[in-house]
This record gives C-alpha cells, sequence and structure tokens, in this order.
C-alpha cells in the first residue's frame, strides 16, 4: 500500500468551536448533528487505522477569531504528546490592516506550516463564507498574503470556480508562497455548464507554478462517498494541473457524516491507481511532503 500523508484533517473539542455549540444553519455540507461533539485525535487514529496514513496535516476549524493562537496551541501541544498532527495550517484575519503581529504569535508554534481564512462565495447563500465574491482581491488580503512569504507559509487557497481568476491574481503576484486549493475547487454539481467553468477555473490557476490542489472534501456536495465523482475529479486534476501539484486529504469528521475513512481512501486509491505509480506517489505523499513539511 502506498504510504499516505493525509493533507486535509480536522480534530476539536466542542467547547472552542461557536459554530458546533449554537444552532445549526444550512451548511455546504449539509446537516452535521453527529459531528456537533468532541472529535479528538484518538478517534481520528482510530479512524483511519490501517489506511496506510502515517502523517497528516491538520487544517484550522473556525474557532472564535480571537483564539487563533489558542487553536495553534492546542493543536502543537495534541502533537507533543501523541504524536500526531504532523504539521498545522492555522487561521489568521486576512482582513485586518497588518497581518504580522498575529503571525508573530503564531510563529513559535514548531508545526506551523501555513495558514487559512475562507475566501469561498457562491450564489447560493448556504454555500457562502466571504464577505464579497471578490474579498480574494481585497486590497487589504492581498497586502497580508504578501507578508507570508517573509515567514515561510503558505496559504489555503478556498474558492469556487467563478472566483479564480481573482485567485489567479492572488497566486500569480506572490510567486514565493505555496497556495493550496481546498476540496479540488469544490465542483458543486455535474450539470456540463458546471464542470466546465469548473475545468476552465482550475486551467486558469495551473498557469501559476506555485499553485496545488487538495484532493479532499469530495463528498461535500453530494453528501456521499461518491467512486465515480472522485475518479471524475481525480481524472480532470491530473490532467490541467499534474499529480505533483496535487494532494491527498480526508476532510475528517466533516466526511464521516456519510462514510467510513476506509471507504473513503479506498474511492481515492482505485481513481488515482489508474494514472500509475507515480502519481499514487505525488498524490499520497510527495506533494504533500513538499508543500507542509510535516515532522
Amino acid at each position: 500500500m502506498q504510504k499516505t500523508i493525509d493533507a486535509h484533517f480536522h480534530i476539536w473539542r466542542q467547547k472552542d468551536q461557536p459554530w458546533l455549540v449554537g444552532p445549526m444553519v444550512p451548511r455546504i455540507f449539509g446537516p452535521y448533528e453527529p459531528i456537533r461533539r468532541d472529535y479528538p485525535i484518538e478517534e481520528f487514529l482510530e479512524d483511519q487505522k490501517g489506511s496506510g496514513v502515517e502523517k497528516a496535516v491538520y487544517v484550522q476549524t473556525n474557532w472564535a477569531k480571537e483564539d487563533f493562537e489558542k487553536e495553534v496551541a492546542f493543536l502543537q501541544k495534541t502533537s507533543d504528546e501523541t504524536g500526531w498532527p504532523h504539521a498545522i495550517v492555522g487561521y489568521t484575519d486576512m482582513t485586518v490592516d497588518d497581518i504580522r503581529p498575529q503571525i508573530d504569535r503564531l510563529k513559535k508554534y514548531p508545526l506551523l506550516r501555513g495558514v487559512r481564512m475562507q475566501l469561498h462565495w457562491h450564489e447560493t447563500p448556504a454555500f457562502r463564507f466571504a464577505a464579497s465574491a471578490d474579498q480574494v482581491i481585497d486590497p487589504k488580503v492581498r497586502a497580508n498574503v504578501a507578508r507570508l512569504k517573509d515567514y515561510g507559509l503558505s496559504f489555503d487557497l478556498q474558492l469556487f470556480p467563478a472566483q479564480m481568476k481573482d485567485g489567479l491574481t492572488l497566486v500569480g503576484e506572490n510567486p514565493e508562497t505555496n497556495f493550496i486549493l481546498t476540496h479540488a475547487g469544490m465542483l458543486t454539481g455535474m450539470e456540463p455548464d458546471t464542470t466546465e467553468a469548473w475545468k476552465e477555473g482550475l486551467r486558469t490557476l495551473s498557469a501559476a507554478p506555485n499553485f496545488y490542489a487538495k484532493l479532499s472534501g469530495l463528498g461535500t456536495f453530494v453528501h456521499r462517498n461518491d467512486p465515480a465523482l472522485i475518479a471524475y475529479i481525480v481524472d480532470n486534476t491530473i490532467e490541467i494541473l499534474g499529480a505533483d501539484h496535487l494532494m491527498f486529504g480526508s476532510n475528517f469528521p466533516i466526511e464521516k457524516l456519510w462514510t467510513s475513512h476506509a471507504e473513503l481512501i479506498k474511492a481515492h486509491r482505485n481513481a488515482v491507481a489508474n494514472h500509475g505509480a507515480a502519481a499514487e506517489a505525488d498524490i499520497f505523499w510527495n506533494t504533500a511532503e513538499k508543500v507542509y513539511r510535516p515532522v
């Protein structure tokens, strides 16, 4: 079995997550009552047992904005105690005047590799997160993203296809920073216009050599583990971006709403296997190792 880095997973304590404590609201992944609870590292390790995952990258989970350092500190402490995770993508508010005071507080945590602020906006209200469609090129966001290179940090970029031209502006003007597109660009459906817009968006971003994408969260809009959909996304992202710019992520425990880790990674492994051993090594290990440098 090809050894694997899970480049996108979460753990949490419910008390730290405002969105898991307050009333349920419509979200892109549907009803989420089963995950309105603690999801500790021990449960993640049990979920992925036998999957070939040897390392994992934690990605921020929307603690209260003022608790951005507490989140990274919690993950660093978890790793110190258990050996997991092996890299951390934290949160910083890219809309402030100057991000550096926040990053200066985070840089003392050895596992910090990057930051994410979700910038995705969609015409469907339940799919929105950002304040506007063009927040990705807001002057403050651009100025703060430009500062990441001084810290050697990457940026997890979450966009819908209609935003990807603006995404290329952000990626293109920061050639020294690695950008990782979350959930492979969030394909919302299989209608011809939708799939073509998604592919065209990926082609737009493929122009940047510092651009990567995660094969993660592929059940987000269908709310199931769909091997045919996963294969479609794998085939097209490899064709457009190349396997050396792709990495696997489980998006657990979100995907646990509808599948097991074993079935999820099986579908991804089967899809990637059609492209040969080199693609398997890149997607399941090499790309994440290069971009996130897990310990």
